[in-house]
């Protein structure tokens, strides 16, 4: 009696399958990774804002004036961002986040405020 072993493995036109559904999960799932990277930095970058607006009050209790980032002897810390003070002075002060690197394709984004009224701009950026 013969046995007649059946031959295992998969034919071109599987793989080929298999390799077009890849594809399209891909093409589908890494934009949105993409944008997720994205709003993970920026809120990243938000925290540092915050950080940085309550080193700010709480320099200005003991003192008759806001301050700059190097006098605060705040380390702020970024690859996607870069932070600022400006408009400093005994009542104000406004703290900005510029994107920098691949995060300047944050459309819309790039470049985020904070002053000494919690004032957060652009609004659409701190709501997500």
């Amino acid at each position: 009696m013969q046995v007649k072993l059946k031959s295992a493995g998969m034919t071109l036109i599987e793989i080929m399958i298999v390799i077009v559904i890849v594809g399209i999960l891909a093409g589908v799932a890494y934009p949105n990774f993409v944008d997720y990277v994205r709003e993970a930095r920026r809120a990243d970058a938000m925290g540092q804002l915050l950080t940085l607006q309550m080193a700010q009050e709480e320099y200005r209790l003991k003192n008759a004036a806001y301050a700059n980032i190097a006098t605060l002897g705040i380390t702020l810390s970024s690859d996607y961002y870069d932070f600022s003070v400006t408009n400093i002075g005994a009542e104000t002060y406004t703290l900005t986040a510029t994107a920098k690197g691949t995060q300047v394709n944050d459309s819309g984004c790039t470049s985020m405020t904070l002053n000494q009224n919690d004032q957060k701009a652009p609004a659409a950026c701190w709501e997500r």
